[in-house]
């Protein structure tokens, strides 16, 4: 990656942030009290090796085995990092809370603003719900081990809504409080990868042979092809390494916003990728019985593991590192969630979104929007409590939400060269070729996670992504049919909007 020697100059003086923001339409309301740093570990937060690595590990033993799980995540990793590269150098042009779908409305129109907007939130949303789901399981497990509790859906349910409820009291903080969880999420995720690996590395007496981590292949999906196995096996790294655009989302917030949500994105893969396939490995070295790892009695394969190799009383304490990990990745994509929604809605592309735009007077915060973002991710987690593949369809439904809305931008700033000027950051001669990559890439995993996970296919292992995407488009569709004169017309009045500050408290 490089940069121009005009691009180096303008890094060397201090962004006029605000000025940048106004040219692209908007009014600065959300205070800028985030750094380079705080906008990377946002990013780095929301990938969270601790969260999606681990919360689909079980999913990953299942659907192609240890085998899968590695050479899966060394595949998927580059290829991601193409996808989030083509997206940065997009972001650096254009820094602002809407991210993706406003990229595309520079770039293709506001039909592809329209329906790129409302996928990206079907990515946030899914993620919202897959993240806390997965905390829940995560804190049953503990609870397992330390009470003797044995989960029940509808006890994760519960706990499900009790993490959701505590990561909307928390956002209705300001920026300040975001800044600091972001900052401590990210050191606390690099630390605790570190000593849970330097555990399992160092603790067992005994570790699997090489051959078992790289060639061990298990099917337990009910599908008699291997192909097809070990493709429904890139759902554990393509589900982990999403959340990067939070760095976008995030862009009005952070000084310097041209560069640094620009870095933030490819920094914070980069950083996932390389700690996420040690963790894996680690994990899958220090498996002592892998039929108990996989028939877990506590719900998750993780703390099998660490209850098998390091003991009791260091698998609750390592679970409580984890859970801690993913309580803050978890505030931190209800964060990115809220921002998203609070940026669609002040362009009138979201029903309701008046309601939705409101800025709490006293945080500077999109209160109302934190409200609907928990409150449609509690919808999507409702049917886990009757089906055993509902975690698996959520975070399918964040891969399906994401990864489309991540290349449509990068697909209309191929196809549309003269439209677009290259930011501070941006990839120079490796653009198009880079982009290409990252826009096929993308089409094959939105069609992949759309098919069936396991077989036989009945109302309980029923993928229920197609379904969800299909609503989103839907509801997309019609808002367009009905409501696409106010946002048509909402960009020509966008500083008028932003004038009014409304207070968000007694809404929520």
């Amino acid at each position: 990656m490089r940069t121009s020697g005009h691009a180096r100059w303008r890094r060397s003086e201090p962004l006029d942030d605000e000025r940048i923001l106004k040219e692209l339409g908007y009014t600065q309301q959300l205070h800028r009290r985030m750094g380079p740093f705080g906008n990377f570990s946002a990013s780095l937060s929301v990938i969270s090796i601790m969260s999606g690595a681990l919360l689909l590990f079980g999913y990953g033993l299942n659907s192609g085995g240890p085998a899968v799980v590695v050479w899966g995540w060394l595949a998927v990793g580059p290829l991601v990092l193409c996808l989030a590269a083509a997206l940065a150098e997009i972001t650096s042009r254009y820094p602002t809370s809407g991210g993706l779908y406003y990229m595309a409305r520079q770039l293709g129109g506001e039909r592809w603003s329209w329906y790129t907007g409302w996928l990206n939130l079907l990515g946030l949303l899914g993620g919202i719900a897959a993240q806390d789901y997965g905390i829940a399981t995560f804190t049953a497990a503990w609870a397992n081990l330390q009470f003797g509790f044995v989960p029940t859906p509808g006890s994760l349910l519960v706990f499900f809504t009790v993490i959701l409820a505590l990561h909307a009291v928390m956002n209705l903080f300001g920026t300040r409080l975001m800044n600091v969880l972001a900052s401590l999420s990210a050191w606390w995720h690099l630390a605790g990868a570190v000593v849970i690996i330097g555990a399992l590395t160092l603790v067992p007496s005994h570790h699997r042979p090489a051959g078992f981590v790289f060639s061990e292949f298990t099917n337990n999906t009910g599908w008699s092809s291997p192909v097809y196995v070990v493709l429904l096996g890139m759902l554990l790294p393509c589900f982990a390494l999403t959340g990067y655009d939070t760095s976008a989302h995030l862009s009005e917030e952070t000084s310097g916003a041209s560069v640094a949500a620009a870095r933030g994105i490819i920094r914070s893969v980069v950083v996932s990728w390389v700690a996420g396939g040690i963790l894996l490995a680690a994990l899958l070295f220090a498996i002592q019985d892998y039929a108990a790892t996989l028939g877990s009695e506590t719900g998750v394969p993780v703390a099998q593991i660490f209850l098998d190799a390091l003991g009791v009383a260091t698998a609750k304490a390592l679970l409580l590192v984890i859970i801690v990990a993913q309580f803050l990745c978890g505030y931190t994509v209800t964060a990115s969630a809220s921002r998203m929604i609070y940026a669609f809605a002040r362009d009138g592309a979201l029903p309701g979104s008046t309601r939705w735009q409101k800025i709490s007077r006293r945080t500077a915060v999109p209160a109302n929007a934190v409200g609907l973002a928990v409150g449609v991710a509690f919808v999507l987690a409702l049917p886990s409590l009757y089906s055993a593949t509902a975690f698996s369809a959520v975070t399918a439904i964040s891969v399906v939400g994401f990864t489309p809305a991540y290349a449509i931008p990068v697909l209309l700033r191929l196809r549309h060269r003269d439209r677009f000027t290259p930011g501070p950051w941006h990839l120079g001669r490796w653009s198009r070729p880079v982009g290409w990559v990252a826009v096929l890439w993308a089409a094959g995993v939105t069609v992949l996670f759309l098919l069936p996970q396991s077989s036989p296919v009945t109302a309980t292992s029923f993928n229920y992504t197609p379904v969800a995407l299909l609503v989103a488009l839907a509801m997309a569709a019609l808002w367009w049919h009905f409501g696409h004169r106010a946002y048509g017309v909402s960009r020509s009045s966008t500083a008028n909007a932003h004038d009014q500050i409304d207070e968000a408290e007694g809404i929520i």
